[in-house]
């Protein structure tokens, strides 16, 4: 799909929002969407305003639900050195699916209606400190997006007392810079990469490993997301998505490469990580 500037685009809501909510907040100038974005997040406003009573996690797992069959696309967010912000509803990777669904919540807890507001709420979620300032401001890294986020009281990480320390030396992005079509392009921005990993193999990380999963699947909640750690060399996380329960057992609930659309996995959770021997656990947080 051809994408064109929102600045042009952007509709105005329906008489279905309250009209105290659509204060519409300044669009930046350098954000990239469609006109479908805007249609459709007019369609998650409606369908969700009477919904902002909800706790978040709860919200976030109720919108989730509604991208279920949404395609799974790859490498939206990648505009260059400079960073624009992406806001893409239509297509969605495993991470910006978890990143719409909690700016998403947070829009509409806010009391908001409107395309700035929303485009604001994931610019915070996005980036370190909510302030994009470039291809390095952006979170890379899930590991740094949970801690970033939860530094922002955006989220919130689970009781250790049912995990283990996480301890890896996260290096995947400088030691693979022909992976990453900016840092290829770009290559003096490697090293700073390697100074932002440094810092995130220093912090004290907890997950669950995988084979103590089941037995503490109480501890879980509908709309927790979820880093699937994994064994390869550098890296944090391989895959995240939403906690959701089904028929007493906690699933998945994210946008599967595999299938190339967004699903609730057919294994509970247990059973698709010990299904991949790469993965050996999952990382959790609470949306606050």
């Amino acid at each position: 799909m051809k994408i064109f500037p929102l600045i042009i685009l952007v509709f105005a809501f329906t008489q279905a929002c309250n009209s105290q909510n659509t204060t519409k907040k300044e669009l930046p100038i350098d954000l990239v969407a469609c006109k479908a974005d805007s249609i459709l997040l007019q369609e998650k406003m409606v369908e969700f305003a009477t919904d902002n009573h909800l706790p978040t996690g709860e919200l976030v797992f109720k919108i989730g639900k509604s991208f279920l069959g949404s395609p799974y696309v790859s490498h939206t967010l990648e505009t260059g050195k400079d960073e624009k912000l992406v806001v893409n509803l239509r297509e969605l990777d495993c991470t910006t699916f978890d990143e719409t669904c909690l700016a998403l919540a947070l829009t509409i807890k806010a009391g908001k209606t409107d395309f700035g507001s929303y485009a604001g709420q994931l610019e915070q979620v996005r980036y370190r400190n909510g302030i994009r300032n470039g291809y390095l401001s952006r979170l890379h890294y899930f590991s740094d997006w949970l801690y970033n986020n939860s530094e922002k009281g955006l989220v919130s990480p689970l009781d250790k007392s049912f995990q283990s320390s996480f301890n890896k030396n996260i290096n995947f992005m400088s030691t693979h810079p022909a992976s990453y079509p900016v840092l290829k392009s770009n290559p003096e921005l490697v090293a700073q990469i390697a100074k932002q990993e440094k810092t995130i193999s220093s912090r004290e990380f907890y997950f669950l490993p995988k084979e103590n999963l089941k037995v503490n699947e109480k501890q879980l909640q509908d709309g927790d997301f979820v880093g699937i750690t994994t064994s390869i060399a550098g890296l944090d996380i391989a895959h995240v998505g939403l906690v959701i329960w089904v028929d007493g057992r906690v699933h998945l609930l994210h946008a599967s490469s595999a299938l190339e659309k967004v699903v609730i996995s057919d294994q509970p959770l247990a059973d698709y990580l010990a299904a991949k021997k790469s993965f050996t656990g999952i990382m959790i947080a609470r949306p606050q």
